[in-house]
């Protein structure tokens, strides 16, 4: 049996030296209980264990993938990467039957774009999938297109079916909507226009969608917008983490949390009590526990038609999301690691047990990695396509040291690219305004000492390698004015 005890949220990140101890030092007070149908009474699989990850040949042709994202779940959020709350009891117990990935970062900081790589295996900057609108102007708005941004790309869907694979993709819409061309190489891909959908939605489809299809092998990409501030449960919060004292200056409205990233946005920073950012806090922890519950429902029906045993699950997220972090809220403006840092699981039929990846990898890797692991041949045009490496000699724990490279441009708002070196240096470069920021993440793993002028010689390093990489895939940063404009993603933004 598993069993878990309810603990006051930890700190995961701090926004200044002073007001840091006064928000971490709150309590959270007395709660609800977590909810009965959240916590595991059993394990997801097996304890069956093969041994060594590095005695396993990691091919696993004709069986079946899941991919699930999770939108807008930051790391630190989940109980596998340290977040105390138990509030992920399955998406931890899953994790422990498979591999974890310690330091996945994502290589974009907000859906459209980071979603795209995981299908492309190429950066935002090539598949050109980076805002809502490839063009918008009062007189000229154009929605976003793979096939008429990047025509000649082959996506994972794509080579998938070429192999025989049924594939059905069940969404919240949005970010991934089948406008932008994520429906590419589905047989049914589902999203529901003009909303935030949530697993409620997406998992009953996926459920049906397998039940019909479970003895052929399958793609399912499941996906769901339930932690998002723009989503909420069908019946609303129960506050069942928040201080039963807190006075309700906020709710945990859509659009409370919408006005908040505008502020953040247009001022730098907000401005918030102690007390407020532990609300919002204990909001995200209630959503992340519904939608894990709601996972687990999902896999249900794998245990159920026996599917487990030729199945192979990747459940990540596209990106994470800013609770005041650096004084703001959402994403996609910066990409700190709160906005960067995603949960990554891969779990094999195997059935290999609590192994850790330690090595930090890029979200660009899953696609190499899942073509890998089905065995999947690849033409000259797909390997020449891919960005990334398949992980699997870290799965067998062979170091694999590289810059991890991320980008944003959200809204055109602002346009930044950063690189993390293996050694742990961190630079951030944004250019509008050609100014840059380094971070050393082994000493300060929440960002919050800037140290490009104090070791200048290494920021200009890591700047070097950062242009070079954009110029071997055909972007030469320095050529191009980055000019901020407005390419907006809600009605809010346009007004």
């Amino acid at each position: 049996m598993i069993l878990f005890k309810d603990r006051p949220l930890m700190s995961r990140r701090t926004f200044s030296t002073g007001l840091a101890s006064a928000i971490f030092g709150l309590a959270l007070g007395c709660r609800q209980a977590v909810p009965v149908e959240t916590l595991l009474t059993e394990p997801l699989l097996p304890t069956k264990n093969l041994g060594n990850a590095a005695d396993l040949s990691l091919k696993y042709k004709d069986h079946n993938l899941v991919l699930v994202s999770f939108d807008a779940l930051q790391a630190a959020y989940v109980g596998a990467w340290g977040n105390p709350r138990p509030v992920t009891p399955t998406l931890d117990a899953l994790t422990a039957e498979g591999f974890r990935f310690a330091n996945a970062i994502a290589v974009a900081s907000w859906t459209v774009p980071a979603s795209m790589s995981w299908f492309t295996g190429v950066y935002p900057s090539e598949h050109r999938v980076t805002n809502k609108f490839s063009v918008y102007t009062p007189e000229n708005k154009q929605l976003a297109n793979l096939q008429e941004l990047a025509p000649n790309l082959v996506t994972l869907a794509d080579v998938l079916k070429q192999n025989g694979y049924a594939t059905g993709g069940f969404t919240g819409n949005a970010g991934v909507s089948g406008g932008f061309g994520y429906q590419q190489g589905f047989d049914t891909y589902y999203f529901d226009k003009g909303k935030f959908g949530r697993f409620d939605d997406s998992v009953p489809r996926a459920v049906q969608w397998i039940t019909e299809h479970h003895d052929q092998k399958f793609f399912v990409f499941l996906h769901g917008y339930d932690v998002h501030g723009q989503s909420l449960p069908p019946q609303g919060l129960d506050y069942r983490f928040v201080d039963q004292h807190y006075d309700r200056k906020f709710l945990g409205s859509p659009r409370e949390q919408e006005l908040l990233r505008e502020e953040g946005l247009d001022r730098g920073s907000v401005q918030l009590r102690p007390e407020d950012v532990q609300f919002w806090r204990a909001i995200y922890d209630e959503k992340v526990q519904r939608a894990d519950a709601r996972f687990r429902e999902f896999l249900k029906v794998f245990e159920k038609l026996d599917l487990m045993r030729n199945t192979l699950f990747v459940v990540t997220s596209d990106h994470g999301t800013e609770l005041y972090e650096h004084r703001r809220f959402d994403h996609g403006f910066t990409l700190y690691n709160e906005l960067i840092h995603v949960p990554l699981t891969i779990v094999l039929p195997d059935r290999i047990r609590g192994e850790v990846v330690p090595h930090r990898v890029s979200s660009i890797d899953v696609m190499p990695t899942i073509l890998d692991l089905l065995d999947i041949p690849l033409s000259d045009e797909i390997r020449e396509q891919l960005r990334g490496e398949s992980l699997s000699a870290a799965m067998r724990g062979v170091a694999t040291p590289r810059d991890v490279i991320s980008e944003t441009d959200y809204r055109q708002y602002t346009y930044k690219r950063s690189l993390i070196s293996p050694e742990g240096w961190k630079l951030i470069y944004t250019l509008e305004s050609r100014t840059r920021e380094l971070y050393d993440l082994n000493g300060d793993p929440q960002e919050l000492n800037e140290c490009a002028l104090e070791y200048s010689s290494r920021a200009d390093e890591l700047e070097a390698r950062l242009f070079e990489h954009y110029r071997n895939i055909g972007h030469d940063l320095k050529a191009q004015t980055w000019q901020p404009g407005m390419n907006p993603v809600y009605d809010l933004q346009a007004g």
